[in-house]
């Protein structure tokens, strides 16, 4: 069971392989058996009480904190994905602790997680390194960022029934410019047009409080955790109009603690070279959920969505 508020960091098992930990820094094998089983039930769990209603999604939005936190809204975005179609899901995940300006890639071959071993799609990997775009993160790197690892459990579990059959492609995400956004969106665009593919963008929303150095408050809403709601759903609704600049100017305006608007940023990006195309597409936020709610000055709360979009 998951308790804390990420999964604890991973263990090397043998050299290219990289090894997840459902709850403590290091584990064995006895350990990881017993875990799960536990991850598996709570996962079947919050996706029982879902409905799948935009299936088959072509990207999702998931919030990547502890499950404790986040587990049933995330479940509202990993209930639209469809494992008969799904054969590459892309896993674009914010920087946390590394500055990185553009996007890198794992230098693994395999993502090991209590459920299933997850391969690393190397051919696309290779693809992606002769753009010169990308470069590559350290294992250090990668055992320490959470916004990859924390969608690893939902996505074996999405995919069990095909679990043979898919492969993963982990990208983390840096703090990308407007016309970087645009350009990776751009390079983006073509493996998201491939109904085949999924996308799946790590994201939580507001984190409010001291301890996060934001206190936007809007008073005209009530208490504090009703204006954090207010300014979520906001920026959730352009979104949903699949609108870059849009999004880019509400983050100017409100300066909004939204974790992966830079992934966010690059697929609305990679939509809106599609749309030019004609493809027809649409977003829609499935749930949202606070970890706490704020009602004073002290208090500190982090935000979650659930998305999908689908193609028409």
């Amino acid at each position: 069971m998951v308790q804390s508020n990420d999964l604890k960091e991973s263990e090397i098992n043998i050299p290219h392989v990289f090894k997840i930990c459902a709850t403590s820094t290091s584990c064995n094998s006895d350990q990881e058996s017993r875990r799960g089983p536990q991850l598996n039930a709570q996962l079947e769990g919050w996706l029982s009480q879902v409905q799948s209603t935009k299936r088959p999604a072509r990207a999702i939005i998931a919030p990547h904190a502890g499950y404790t936190y986040c587990g049933s809204c995330a479940a509202h975005a990993y209930k639209q994905v469809d494992p008969n179609i799904t054969r590459k899901i892309f896993i674009l995940g914010p920087s946390h602790h590394v500055p990185l300006s553009r996007c890198a890639l794992s230098s693994v071959d395999i993502y090991r997680t209590p459920l299933y071993d997850l391969r690393i799609d190397q051919k696309i990997y290779g693809e992606l390194w002769k753009t010169g775009m990308f470069e590559r993160m350290s294992l250090q790197t990668d055992e320490d960022e959470h916004s990859i690892e924390m969608h690893l459990p939902y996505t074996a579990k999405a995919m069990e029934s095909h679990k043979d059959e898919f492969t993963i492609v982990p990208v983390l995400v840096g703090a990308l410019s407007e016309s970087k956004e645009q350009e990776f969106g751009k390079l983006f665009s073509k493996y998201l047009a491939d109904p085949s593919n999924l996308f799946v963008v790590s994201s939580d929303f507001c984190h409010w409080g001291q301890r996060f150095r934001y206190s936007y408050y809007d008073e005209s809403q009530g208490e504090i955790y009703r204006s954090i709601e207010h300014l979520d759903k906001m920026g959730m609704s352009i979104i949903e109009q699949l609108d870059p600049v849009s999004f880019s100017n509400y983050l100017k305006k409100y300066h909004n603690t939204i974790c992966g608007r830079h992934p966010i940023g690059v697929l609305l990006n990679a939509i809106n070279e599609l749309q030019k195309n004609g493809m027809n597409m649409s977003f829609s936020f499935l749930n949202y959920a606070q970890s706490s709610q704020c009602r004073n000055w002290q208090d500190s709360s982090v935000s979650y969505a659930a998305g999908a979009l689908m193609v028409h």
